[in-house]
Order: C-alpha cells, then sequence, then structure tokens
C-alpha cells in the first residue's frame, strides 16, 4: 500500500483502522514518513503504541483512540483503509472535503464508490485469497 501511494519523507500517512499499526510504523521505518494511527480500539492503541516503540520510531508516529469519521485527516497526504466499501462511502465525503488535491488513498480490498482508482495491484496472498490493492488521487 505504502509503495504504492510512492510514500516519501515528505507525507504524512493516515491509517483509519489501524490495529496494531503496522502500516505507520512501517511508514516511519521504510519511507522517513510521519504516521497517524486512528483506531476505536483501546487495547489496538496500546499494542500499536508498544510496536512504535520496539520499532524506535515513536518519534515519527502518533495513535488516536478515535472513531475514523470523526478523525480530522486535513494534514494527511496519504489516508490507507481497510474498510468494507460501506464504510468507505461513508467517509468519501469527508475525505473530499479535508484531503488537499494531489493526496492519495490507498485502499485494501475494497473500492470506495463514486471513486475511479488511478491504478489497481493485485499482490499475491500467502494463505487464503490474493489482496487486491485500489489507489486513489483527491483532485
Amino acid at each position: 500500500m505504502l509503495t504504492l501511494a510512492k510514500v516519501g519523507p515528505g507525507d504524512v500517512v493516515y491509517d483509519l483502522g489501524s490495529g496494531d499499526g503496522r502500516i505507520v510504523i512501517a511508514a516511519a521505518q521504510k519511507f522517513g514518513a510521519r504516521g497517524v494511527g486512528v483506531d476505536i480500539e483501546p487495547a489496538r492503541i496500546v499494542d500499536a503504541e508498544v510496536n512504535a516503540a520496539r520499532a524506535g520510531v515513536e518519534r515519527l508516529v502518533a495513535f488516536k483512540l478515535q472513531d475514523a469519521l470523526e478523525t480530522d485527516v486535513s494534514d494527511a497526504t496519504v489516508v490507507t483503509l481497510y474498510m468494507l466499501p460501506e464504510f468507505n462511502a461513508k467517509l468519501r465525503p469527508i475525505l473530499e472535503r479535508q484531503l488537499k488535491p494531489g493526496s492519495r488513498v490507498v485502499s485494501h480490498d475494497y473500492p470506495i464508490e463514486g471513486w475511479t482508482p488511478e491504478r489497481i495491484e493485485v499482490v499475491k496472498g500467502s494463505f487464503v485469497h490474493d489482496h487486491t490493492v485500489l489507489l486513489f488521487e483527491v483532485r
């Protein structure tokens, strides 16, 4: 997802539904980007903070205990998601309102209704199925 979005050191990556923080941690470790993980589950925030400290990137990342639909993403240059289509449809007007032109949105497996992806890549899965990664650019 991060490679498809061409994440670099000048980016701010928001991962909505960030779980254990692996996306924003990878953005910091591999690409030098800053990152913000957002999750509604307190235990996932604790896991993510521990994982960031273990990875030595806690100065580049932060985690918010928050509903993704209530999160201000206006400083994001990249937003990553792994949400169902119904959630993506609710999120779309928020992203359109808050993100600057040129910002990238990367969705794992599910489209964003009303948006046409710039690129679609299929990533070989290791167990059950392959994964589709969709890249969108805000206009």
